[in-house]
């Protein structure tokens, strides 16, 4: 045997192997992929201490069961004294991360809805996910029209300057959010680098800026024609001046430096119109920014990943899912 031969047959036994691994493990990913195993990772308080403007008397946390179903969750959060992340590692990690942001109008989180069954069909395609309980504004903190995004900035510092703790790339990190968490998607999509808060630690050292967001029937305007007036006085309060419902309106805020934007809602929304995500839409394009959107003729609201395949906006995470991978975020 010549050394040109057993150097051949070192390379193609080499090549071999390394094909073995790589089988083996897009066998892990399918195997993860197919049973969808989710575990439970860590609580993180987004806070040392007490959260920033916190009034004398805290506010009391309280869970309102909305499923009639015993086999069923589908609670809604208030009295969030301690916003936190929930953290829900995959089987199978790709090295991407999802913050999620549930919605219920600034006045409650819609947790299993937008946060924990979101969790499950994400962990399923290898994202680890964070979801947010983030702090309710009209519940006595100061500076209302702030807190959730100081919440959101927050998040976000931590997740990516413990991305090496979890398993992520630090620059692939999106947030996903849902009706008025659509609007807080939004804001910290345009609105990551505004000074909401004092830096606490190092962390706040580490960009808000998320890499991608989603944006699910989100709220985006907080000016009429089209705005969702609960929304908007649980976040600025009644009667807030106008100027204040323009500076908080996302589509106001689009600059060159805003990530690129996921977008779907549907016609039949009878309750944040589709008006919304048209405005961040065409603010996008004018800004000449990264964008999608899909509207569907019937979803109604806040449909979740609870729709029937029979109803057209059911398609929306793997088109959420196929936008991500294109700009890099997850893995295909």
């Amino acid at each position: 045997m010549t050394a040109t031969t057993s150097t051949s047959r070192r390379a193609l036994l080499g090549g071999m192997a390394a094909v073995g691994l790589a089988a083996a493990a897009t066998s892990h990913k399918a195997r993860a992929i197919s049973t969808g195993l989710t575990y439970s990772g860590p609580s993180i308080p987004l806070w040392p201490g007490k959260a920033p403007g916190a009034p004398a008397k805290l506010p009391e946390r309280k869970v309102q069961q909305t499923s009639k179903d015993p086999g069923f969750d589908d609670r809604w959060l208030t009295g969030i004294a301690t916003p936190s992340l929930e953290v829900r590692q995959p089987a199978y990690r790709d090295g991407s991360a999802v913050i999620l942001l549930p919605g219920g109008g600034y006045g409650f989180l819609a947790w299993d809805n937008e946060g924990e069954e979101q969790a499950r069909w994400l962990t399923a395609r290898g994202v680890t996910c964070f979801i947010l309980s983030y702090r309710l504004p009209d519940e006595g903190w100061a500076k209302r029209g702030l807190v959730p995004l100081q919440d959101a900035q927050r998040a976000m510092r931590l997740v990516r300057s413990r991305a090496g703790e979890f398993g992520i790339d630090p620059q692939r990190i999106a947030v996903l959010g849902f009706s008025a968490g659509g609007h807080l998607g939004g804001s910290i999509a345009t609105r990551f680098d505004e000074k909401t808060y004092a830096p606490v630690d190092k962390a706040d050292g580490v960009s808000a800026r998320p890499d991608l967001a989603g944006l699910i029937y989100p709220v985006i305007t907080l000016s009429k024609p089209f705005t969702h007036a609960g929304s908007r006085d649980n976040l600025l309060g009644e009667g807030a001046p106008a100027a204040e419902a323009e500076y908080a309106s996302v589509e106001n805020r689009v600059t060159a430096d805003t990530p690129p934007v996921f977008l779907t809602a549907s016609s039949d929304d009878g309750l944040v119109p589709i008006g919304n995500s048209l405005a961040m839409y065409n603010a996008m394009l004018e800004k000449q920014r990264p964008v999608e959107f899909h509207g569907f003729d019937r979803g109604g609201h806040g449909f979740g990943a609870r729709l029937k395949s029979d109803t057209p906006a059911h398609a929306w995470p793997d088109l959420f899912h196929a936008y991500g991978t294109r700009h890099g975020i997850f893995s295909a």
